[in-house]
């Protein structure tokens, strides 16, 4: 099943709760929530505070991307503050703190996924394929919205969907960055099942067609 989840990064900040209530009545089925604290990314976006209030007033699916460093200081945090599934980069920190993070957040009863940098090779994921519910590809360097897609990021998403089948069949593949009704298709094509976009959903004034465009068939 294809799952659409508009990125907040793209909403109008100052009415999140409105912006929120829109995406849901135009059918998106997550909301992606980007973390980024200025260190492990060049930018920084917003965290626990924006998070806890936007709990109060949505019952969405949060899906929080943690483009932090050492996120394994935060993720009981993220959690406790409503986060629904915690996604942790691969390259922020040691594997056995990542899988320490991993554990903690599948042991407070959250869904867990491992995100990879378009210049992170398919192979990193490999450790965490087993316990996690989901891993995202980045098509774009993170740390800024509104980048266009990397096409050479589509030969790690068939790799990842392989080893997926393999290891873990029931886990979501994740594609994040320059998704659009053009690019959406290669995506899933590739092996993608649940696509981030920002500007292509918040950036239109028609938020239900913006979210049936992505929602293509393949």
């Amino acid at each position: 099943m294809i799952k659409i989840a508009p990125s907040i990064l793209s909403a109008d900040f100052s009415r999140l709760g409105e912006e929120l209530a829109e995406i849901k009545t135009a059918g998106a089925d997550y909301v992606h929530f980007d973390v980024m604290d200025g260190i492990f990314v060049p930018n920084i976006s917003f965290g626990i505070p924006v998070l806890k209030s936007l709990r109060k007033c949505s019952d969405m699916f949060m899906d929080v991307h943690l483009m932090i460093d050492r996120p394994v200081r935060y993720v009981k945090a993220f959690c406790g503050a409503g986060a629904d599934l915690v996604n942790v980069h691969v390259e922020s920190d040691t594997q056995e703190n990542l899988l320490l993070a991993l554990e903690t957040i599948r042991a407070l009863g959250k869904k867990t996924a491992v995100t990879l940098k378009p210049g992170t090779p398919a192979s990193a994921a490999e450790p965490y394929l087993p316990l996690v519910d989901m891993v995202l590809i980045m098509t774009v360097e993170p740390g800024f919205g509104g980048q266009s897609f990397m096409h050479d990021q589509l030969d790690k998403i068939r790799q990842i969907r392989r080893r997926m089948d393999e290891i873990n069949p029931g886990c979501d593949l994740e594609v994040d960055g320059g998704i659009t009704p053009e690019t959406a298709p290669l995506a899933l094509e590739a092996g993608a099942n649940v696509l981030v976009a920002g500007s292509a959903v918040f950036g239109k004034p028609d938020r239900k067609a913006a979210v049936a465009a992505l929602r293509v068939e393949i």
